[in-house]
C-alpha cells in the first residue's frame, strides 16, 4: 500500500490542507479491501482513478458508490468495499473554505456525500474527466489546483476570523474551552458558536470533540499506552475517551489503535 501527500501552491494553503493519494495492488490471497473513513472536521473531495468502492450499509446492503465526490465534515464514520486494486487521489480541505469553492453554506453541507457531476453539474463532470485521464498524481494536483483557483476568483472569505479560529483549533494543539476560545477571538459565547457553526459545520463544542478525535489517531503506531494519548489530547477521563472513540469510529480505542482495524493500514505506510 502506498499513501502519500503532495503540499498546495501558496495560493491554496489558506484553504487546502493538502493533496493525497492512496494505491494498493492486490495479492494473490486479496480479494477484497474494507475502508473505514472516520469522522472529520474537515472535508475532501475524492477521485478514483482506479477502481471504485461500494458503501456497505449498517443493515447488510450496499451502495453504489460514485466515481468521483465530495465528502463533507461528518461526524460519523462510513465502510466501503472494494474487490479490485485501487488508486484515490484526494484533496484535504477546511470547512470554512466550502462556500468559496461551491458557492453553499458550510453548515447545510455537514454529513453530507455528494456525487461530483451531481454536486457541480458539467463542471464537476469536465472536471473528473480530466482527473480520470491524466498521467500522473502530480498532474492530477495540478489540475485540482487550476479547477480550485479559478473558483476562487472574486471570491472574498466573509469572516477570516472565524476562518484563523478553524486553524487555531485544528493547528494548535492547544487543549481550550469554548469561552476560552470566544475569548481569544474577542467575541461573545453566543456570536462565536454561531459564526463557527456557520463556517464548520458543527458547532464548536461539537468541533472540538472531532478535532481531539483526529490529534488521537495520529498517535496511531507509538508506543504510547491509551491511557497517555487520552490525556495528552485532553479527553477528560477514560470513559470520556472511549465513549468518542467508539462513536467517531466505530471501534473501542483498544481495538482501532491495536493495528488491526479496518481502513488503517495507510498509517504504517
Amino acid at each position: 500500500m502506498r499513501y502519500y501527500t503532495i503540499p498546495p501552491p501558496i495560493r491554496l494553503r489558506p484553504y487546502v490542507r493538502c493533496f493525497w493519494v492512496l494505491e494498493h495492488d492486490f495479492g494473490e490471497n486479496e480479494d477484497s479491501y474494507i475502508y473505514r473513513s472516520i469522522a472529520d472536521g474537515c472535508v475532501e473531495m475524492v477521485f478514483h482513478y482506479r477502481a471504485t468502492f461500494d458503501e456497505l450499509i449498517t443493515d447488510g446492503g450496499i451502495a453504489h458508490n460514485w466515481q468521483s465526490g465530495i465528502h463533507f465534515q461528518s461526524d460519523h464514520y462510513k465502510r466501503f468495499e472494494t474487490k479490485q486494486s485501487f488508486g484515490i487521489f484526494g484533496a484535504y480541505i477546511y470547512p470554512f473554505a466550502v462556500p468559496s469553492f461551491f458557492r453553499v453554506p458550510s453548515d447545510e453541507t455537514t454529513n453530507e456525500m455528494l456525487d461530483l457531476e451531481i454536486f457541480l453539474g458539467w463542471e464537476g463532470k469536465e472536471l473528473e474527466e480530466k482527473i480520470m485521464t491524466a498521467h500522473d498524481n502530480c498532474k492530477r494536483a495540478e489540475i485540482l489546483t487550476s479547477f480550485l483557483e479559478k473558483r476562487l476568483l472574486n471570491v472574498k472569505m466573509k469572516d477570516e476570523t472565524i476562518a484563523t479560529a478553524i486553524r487555531h483549533v485544528i493547528h494548535s494543539g492547544e487543549i481550550n474551552t469554548v469561552a476560552q476560545l470566544a475569548n481569544r477571538f474577542n467575541l461573545s459565547t453566543r456570536q462565536f458558536d454561531r459564526k463557527f457553526k456557520a463556517y464548520a459545520g458543527f458547532n464548536p463544542k461539537t468541533y472540538l470533540r472531532l478535532v481531539r478525535l483526529q490529534n488521537a489517531t495520529k498517535q496511531y503506531g507509538t508506543n504510547k499506552s491509551l491511557t497517555q494519548i487520552a490525556l495528552e489530547c485532553g479527553y477528560y477521563d477514560q470513559s470520556h475517551f472511549i465513549h468518542d472513540i467508539k462513536a467517531f469510529t466505530g471501534y473501542h480505542p483498544g481495538f482501532y489503535f491495536s493495528g488491526n482495524a479496518e481502513g488503517t493500514e495507510y498509517k504504517y505506510v
